[in-house]
């Protein structure tokens, strides 16, 4: 019985090419493959060359949390600059994608398309969202979760409906921009829209000083816990029995950090000492 007759010398020199094509559309791919963002940031970093410059801008919120990072992150490293601006969540965020800043400082979670868009949102802290009035207004009672939302949406626009005086409640809300605006409408209004009665006032720019000036003897606002803690001017108004440093609070929500993927040096320097125990301690020092 005669022997098969072996494959020619050209097959094997096929295969071989073949194979070598094969490894190189593998690693050519996976040099191409999309950049995985980091999250975690910690520990800090030891040092930060000289001339190292962080631009912040966004959510009015995290002013006091931004300066105290800055002034420390530049006495721990020599020769680094922390800019700081406080236009909004909005403006911050299209800012960042414009290229006109390296993070955003935002009050809100980031939405699904400006994920799409390379955003990437590190959580910095925990923060409440407290309802105020003015120190001589005299409505001196709380409001429950259901009551402070009608107020809000324009249902109740009468102290008297809440136990207190009668009189017209006059609302000052911030505007769309602010990633407490958008924050607010998530927790406390469960989604739904402001009211848009009489009674209620949207501020054109998102700032916590004219709000609180605005409030008078009887008005109602909201600003970020940290920002109105050491406020001599206004009160607090407790929502369901709770305080905004109580635990159980029902306005709590993150504050973030939000960069484009990918970090730069810079970026990473900044948001891993944010994120390290040091700078936690250093975003507290003042409020």
């Amino acid at each position: 019985m005669s022997q098969k007759n072996a494959p020619p010398p050209i097959v094997f020199i096929l295969i071989f090419f073949a194979l070598i094509g094969g490894g190189y559309w593998f690693f050519s791919n996976r040099e191409s493959a999309p950049v995985i963002p980091v999250t975690n940031f910690s520990p800090g970093p030891d040092s930060v060359p000289s001339g190292t410059t962080v631009r912040i801008d966004g959510s009015t919120s995290m002013v006091t949390i931004n300066q105290n990072l800055k002034r420390t992150f530049e006495r721990q490293f020599p020769g680094a600059n922390v800019i700081t601006s406080a236009n909004g969540s909005q403006n911050g965020i299209a800012d960042l994608l414009a290229g006109k800043t390296d993070i955003a400082a935002v009050s809100r979670p980031l939405t699904a398309q400006e994920q799409s868009q390379g955003l990437v949102a590190v959580s910095v802290t925990t923060d409440a969202i407290a309802l105020v009035v003015g120190k001589a207004n005299p409505f001196n009672q709380g409001l429950t979760s259901a009551q402070a939302a009608d107020i809000f949406q324009g249902k109740i626009n009468n102290w008297s409906a809440v136990g207190g005086n009668n009189g017209t409640i006059r609302v000052i809300n911030r505007p769309a921009v602010s990633g407490t605006h958008q924050a607010f409408q998530e927790i406390v209004l469960k989604g739904a829209n402001f009211g848009a009665a009489p009674n209620i006032t949207t501020l054109q720019r998102d700032a916590t000083t004219p709000l609180l000036q605005a409030l008078g003897t009887d008005g109602i606002g909201y600003a970020t816990f940290a920002q109105v803690a050491n406020q001599q001017t206004v009160r607090f108004v407790p929502i369901d029995g709770l305080t905004p440093d109580a635990s159980g609070y029902p306005y709590q929500r993150q504050l973030y950090y939000v960069y484009k993927n990918p970090a730069s040096p810079g970026v990473q320097a900044f948001l891993g000492y944010a994120t390290s125990a040091q700078g936690q301690q250093a975003m507290i020092l003042d409020n």
